[in-house]
């Protein structure tokens, strides 16, 4: 089955984005060397640790590449199943385009903000965020779901909504106080937080929307722990490594001081005896020397118990950051649930709403069209009677002077005219009562599609106002990551001048 033609598009127009290729891509097969994808994971780590692997084989690069994925993804069994080496080396569309979504998946996590999709066109916007949100959606299941989406549209999702047809009032007339009460027990929620004060969102865009989504919010502070994690660990591994190199100094040092000891009895023996041998000279030098080495590493280890010291209080205070920082995690992912539940529910409400007033508003106008078109034709028939009304009077006038016979014919006249005169006035009151009724329809439809307009307006306002708030909860917490870079930068400051 063929890649479906726009995601395959809106992945080459990200990859030619990324600016890593000198000439801009035109078909995913163009992707088979895999040199575009190694210059991408470099760009992503701001490091040129792939540029060796560009001179080496492509089965060499394909592995790289597939290192790559396995360690950033979830689930690293899932990232090996799902791309194929031998799918790679016969430069398959599927797989090529496999690659290119995990790196936009990456990518959108590590270094994209919202406003830097706006380089896009809105239907390339619309792509790429159906593919980011079918990533988060299916991540504990993409080996079976990835190539079934990558090569045919995704389902549109269906919606069920129930209406009377003799319902006299909008539903939307009933929703905005129920939303505003809604949006209050939001912002009482985010504010338990610590993030009081309301930033503007970004400009609404199709990946911006995404991004700021509760859910993708949440996998990219879940991302961001486990690196502050793994730099835990690896400072833990230095300090263990300089706890070690410690013991060995202390051991040698306690060595070097029985030997001291040895020689300082021996030096005493001697001295008693007023012998100055040659082998007593040399056993004098050896333990001055000695003693000179014994200063240096009294006064190494003092240093290095100096850092040892101050090494544990980083890692103790790091440690005690790390825990506050789990803490609001999982304090902001519970907030970030329930902003993303209510905001389910606003969104229900709304559409709901929305699909009852475009039924409402469709069944007055086609009563506005019959309305329209019975009073056109009561008008015609009404011209079409005076006319006939006219023609008698005239007839009437004409014969007004004739003989008994004829005026009987005459009189005959005269009646159907009443009754043409009757049948005019009739088709008179219906028209004005026809007249009352698309008035009043008129009416209505303006004051549904005002109600409308209005609850459009507010349901984006309520949407713009929760992307602030997880924005404010994100701010909050990227403080907390920039104060822990500058403890590990100081640590790593002072591990460097113990080594010189």
């Amino acid at each position: 089955m063929p890649l479906h033609g726009a995601r395959a598009a809106a992945l080459l127009a990200w990859v030619n984005s990324t600016k890593v290729s000198t000439d801009p891509l035109n078909d995913l097969s163009q992707l088979q060397d895999c040199n575009v994808f190694i210059r991408i994971i470099n760009k992503i780590h701001r490091s040129e640790e792939g540029e060796s692997v560009l001179e080496q084989p492509l089965p060499e690069r394909i592995s790289f590449i597939r290192g790559f994925l396995q360690k950033h993804c979830k689930h690293k069994s899932a990232a090996e199943n799902l791309v194929s080496a031998q799918e790679l080396l016969g430069g398959e569309e599927l797989a090529l385009a496999k690659v290119t979504v995990l790196l936009l998946y990456h990518t959108s996590m590590s270094c994209k903000s919202p406003g830097d999709w706006n380089e896009f066109d809105y239907k390339t916007q619309v792509e790429l965020a159906s593919i980011l949100k079918f990533v988060l959606d299916n991540e504990e299941s993409l080996n079976e779901n990835l190539e079934m989406f990558l090569q045919r549209k995704a389902p549109l999702p269906s919606s069920s909504t129930s209406s009377s047809s003799s319902d006299e009032h909008s539903p939307l007339l009933s929703l905005p106080h129920k939303r505003e009460v809604r949006f209050l027990e939001l912002k009482k929620i985010a504010s338990s937080s610590g993030a009081n004060n309301m930033l503007p969102g970004p400009p609404s865009s199709p990946m911006g929307d995404v991004m700021q989504t509760p859910q993708f919010q949440l996998r990219r502070l879940k991302k961001q722990l486990a690196a502050e994690r793994e730099n835990r660990d690896e400072l833990e591994v230095e300090l263990a490594e300089n706890r070690k190199l410690i013991t060995e100094k202390e051991a040698q040092i306690t060595m070097m001081q029985q030997r001291i000891d040895r020689l300082a009895l021996l030096n005493e023996k001697q001295a008693a005896d007023q012998q100055e041998p040659k082998e007593m000279e040399e056993l004098r030098e050896k333990n001055e020397s000695l003693l000179v080495r014994l200063h240096e590493a009294l006064r190494q280890c003092q240093d290095l118990k100096t850092e040892k010291g101050q090494m544990d209080r980083k890692i103790n205070q790091l440690s005690e950051e790390n825990g506050d920082l789990s803490f609001k995690l999982r304090e902001i992912g519970s907030h970030l649930v329930q902003l993303q539940e209510a905001l389910n529910e606003l969104s229900e409400e709304h559409n709901a709403a929305l699909a009852q007033s475009q039924e409402k508003q469709g069944q007055l106008e086609s009563e506005l069209r019959a309305a329209l078109q019975e009073k056109k034709c009561s008008e015609e028939k009404i011209e079409i009677l005076q006319g006939k009304i006219s023609l008698l009077e005239d007839q009437l006038a004409k014969l007004g002077d004739c003989g008994a016979q004829q005026k009987g014919e005459v009189l005959g006249d005269v009646l159907k005219l009443e009754e043409l005169k009757q049948e005019v006035s009739s088709l008179a009151a219906k028209g004005a009562e026809l007249q009352a009724t698309v008035l009043r329809l008129e009416e209505e439809k303006q004051q549904r599609e005002a109600a409308l307009q209005s609850e459009r307006g507010r349901f984006e306002e309520e949407k713009q106002q929760l992307g602030g708030l997880v924005a404010s909860l994100q701010s909050s917490l990227s403080e907390s990551h920039r104060a822990r870079e500058m403890l590990e930068q100081n640590l790593q400051g002072r591990e460097a001048e113990a080594e010189r």
